[in-house]
């Protein structure tokens, strides 16, 4: 049975920016208190500073860390920058080092409880949320999709590939359907168009 019911729209934004942060998602995700600043402070360097915040601010955002951490909407760059105190935020394009990335990286998770989607507790919680929600709901695959994502997000759990999230997801639904005595599902798992009236999850969410 196929499992493709992304929409482009969620192919297009899973994971990475899309557009700009509203004023409100910017006061939310990338606005640092004093233990975020101390933990900034920690490097010296300008460019290090500003691009170990925007990788904080944008596993907060996002969910997960971008491959390459810099290429992020200039509003994003200017408000971090002015929270720092840096008047040239064109510094980051020195903060090129992948070791430095991943350092950076390692360190937030660490410091701030992140946890990696593979780790079998994690998996199992969604999977678990997962079939619940299925069966307590008639969404629609993407729906569920978003709400997942959403839901990661929130625990603070690093998203997964599309693909894996995309397979959870098919599979939970095709398992409720075959279930007996339950409600109607969606049962053929095709790739679903979504009209303009239709708010995502992860809108509300945020």
């Amino acid at each position: 049975m196929p499992v493709e019911f992304f929409t482009e729209e969620q192919q297009r934004r899973y994971g990475c920016y899309t557009e700009e942060p509203s004023p409100l998602q910017l006061a939310r995700y990338f606005h640092f208190d004093d233990r975020d600043h101390q933990l900034i402070a920690r490097h010296q360097r300008a460019h290090t500073r500003l691009g170990f915040a925007l990788q904080l601010g944008t596993v907060r955002f996002l969910g997960t860390f971008l491959p390459n951490p810099t290429p992020v909407p200039a509003i994003v760059v200017t408000y971090v920058a002015q929270q720092l105190g840096l008047d040239d935020p064109t510094c980051l394009a020195h903060y090129h080092s992948r070791d430095t990335h991943w350092d950076h990286a390692r360190e937030i998770q660490k410091s701030y409880g992140y946890r990696d989607f593979h780790d079998p507790r994690e998996s199992f919680r969604l999977v678990r949320w997962l079939y619940s929600r299925a069966w307590l709901s008639a969404e629609r695959p993407s729906v569920l999709f978003d709400f997942a994502t959403a839901r990661l997000v929130e625990h603070k759990v690093l998203l997964p590939g599309v693909t894996t999230l995309e397979r959870l997801v098919a599979r939970a639904l095709q398992r409720v359907s075959a279930a007996p005595h339950s409600l109607p599902r969606y049962t053929g798992l095709r790739r679903f168009g979504s009209s303009a009236s239709e708010t995502s999850p992860l809108s509300t969410c945020r």
